[in-house]
């Protein structure tokens, strides 16, 4: 039997979101209602931190909960705490935080605090399931909150219907077409594409990323960073995909993430919009991430495992940095300079460091997963290597331009103060904290994701060693 942990973390941590869920849906007043968000995600991200400092006490394998929440549906086994998992669950906790957190009053009346605790729950059960079918199913309900938020602003939800059904389709044929005897030695391939090919339309691989673009432009900055900051597309690739793959598949899906980071980058570099800026910005980033989970070796997986965690650190301060400006000056525009430092300089200190954690700058926490990733890529194939380069310095050019143009250029003049409320200073500082102490102390961090990476090898090695048994003894 599976071990336990001491204290049912997870089960607890999916449940409060969903009890503040529905008494939120009953409170007429908006600020209410995010006073009463901000209390579950706060106590949400303690029980996420909790689960991961209790698994951190034991040995490293994988851990179920022993909560009542699983015990009652007979869930335990498919809801497992793992290297892999651990730190997704708190870092995702700490994204809805804040992101509520920082929504301020003039924005309450148009994001719904009730979906975003929904949406919270279903990331966070997302994120502990190892089972096949479960993880589809939870992402087909985590399409729904953006969905709805989409008709009730009267926007077309024609490209997002269209890009979320295909994805799911494709899941559900692939998963049903491989069978529970899957494995990497005796891989169904027809399956297998048609997994992949789900799960990189969920992350935006190109050629099918449009629906990112559209749900940034008509949703609110909000639901949309909530919706593909997880990244809960690469998560699916690799509970999905990953184990049975074999390893040309997996170097191909590195191809497609490879392209796609270097076209994100460059489309980055020159975007009109702040929205779609930003939108690219992060397709870049987590194309990137896809490019060393492929790679299925320890270096190159270990780097891609930091840079996923670094990304969803610095992406999360930057797109909070650039939608608290936006909720003082509405929707920006990259074409001409707006000089807003002199009203906002702790916002733009934020924007440009979070902006150059993530493309790896030095003493940062991007930097050293961003060495490990190009290394990891570099063994394989030395154009990687290159290609991953010429991807960050796009990101960096287009972040620094950028910066000059939301920030500097001219003299604002404005009726009305813009300076940070004292909640944004309290995310910015606690986010600058991890950016800055996970770049000057990384050990602990790098530690943890390489045990994660090997562990992640050793399940798919024992995979096809298991696969192959079954074939001799057939024969």
């Amino acid at each position: 039997m599976m071990p336990e942990i001491h204290l049912p973390w997870l089960g607890l941590s999916i449940l409060l979101p969903l009890i503040g869920a529905i008494i939120a849906s009953w409170m007429k007043d908006s600020e209410r209602a995010k006073l009463l968000s901000v209390v579950i995600c706060s106590v949400t991200l303690l029980l996420a931190c909790g689960e991961w400092a209790d698994f951190a006490l034991l040995p490293s394998f994988p851990l179920q909960d022993q909560g009542p929440l699983f015990r009652l549906f007979n869930l335990n086994s498919f809801f497992v705490v793992d290297e892999f998992s651990a730190p997704l669950i708190p870092l995702a906790a700490l994204l809805y935080l804040a992101t509520v957190l920082t929504t301020l009053r003039t924005k309450v009346n148009r994001f719904s605090f009730k979906w975003t605790l929904f949406s919270e729950a279903v990331l966070l059960a997302t994120l502990g399931c190892h089972e096949p079918w479960l993880i589809i199913l939870l992402l087909a309900v985590g399409v729904i909150p953006p969905w709805i938020e989409l008709r009730k602003r009267r926007q077309s939800t024609r490209v997002y219907e269209l890009h979320m059904g295909l994805c799911l389709a494709l899941l559900i044929l692939g998963q049903w077409l491989a069978g529970p005897g899957a494995s990497a030695s005796n891989p169904p391939i027809l399956a297998g594409c048609l997994l992949t090919a789900g799960a990189l339309i969920r992350s935006g691989i190109c050629p099918l990323h449009c629906w990112m673009t559209d749900l940034f432009e008509k949703a609110t900055f909000g639901t949309a960073l909530l919706f593909v900051t997880p990244m809960a597309g690469t998560y699916a690739i690799m509970r999905l995909v990953f184990p049975i793959a074999p390893t040309w598949a997996l170097q191909s899906i590195a191809i497609l993430s490879l392209i796609t980071a270097v076209y994100a980058a460059g489309m980055a570099l020159v975007q009109h919009e702040s929205r779609r800026f930003f939108c690219y910005l992060f397709l870049s980033h987590s194309s990137l991430v896809l490019v060393g989970l492929e790679m299925a070796t320890p270096i190159g997986l270990t780097g891609a495992l930091c840079v996923w965690f670094s990304v969803g650190i610095s992406q999360l301060g930057f797109g909070l940095a650039l939608r608290s400006v936006e909720a003082r000056t509405g929707r920006l525009s990259l074409d001409g300079f707006h000089g807003l430092y002199e009203h906002t300089p702790f916002l733009a200190n934020m924007f440009l460091l979070t902006g150059l954690a993530s493309i790896g700058f030095p003493g940062t926490i991007g930097f050293i997963g961003t060495e490990l990733l190009v290394e990891g890529a570099v063994d394989v194939y030395p154009m990687i290597g290159f290609a991953v380069v010429l991807a960050a310095a796009l990101n960096g050019i287009a972040v620094v331009k950028a910066y000059f143009h939301v920030f500097t250029g001219t003299r604002h003049v404005s009726t009305v103060s813009l300076v940070c409320r004292p909640s944004e200073r309290v995310m910015i500082l606690t986010i600058v904290v991890l950016i800055i102490g996970g770049g000057i102390y990384p050990h602990p961090g790098v530690v943890s994701r390489y045990n994660a990476a090997t562990a992640l090898i050793k399940m798919r090695d024992a995979g096809e060693e298991a696969a192959t048994e079954i074939n001799h003894s057939a024969n």
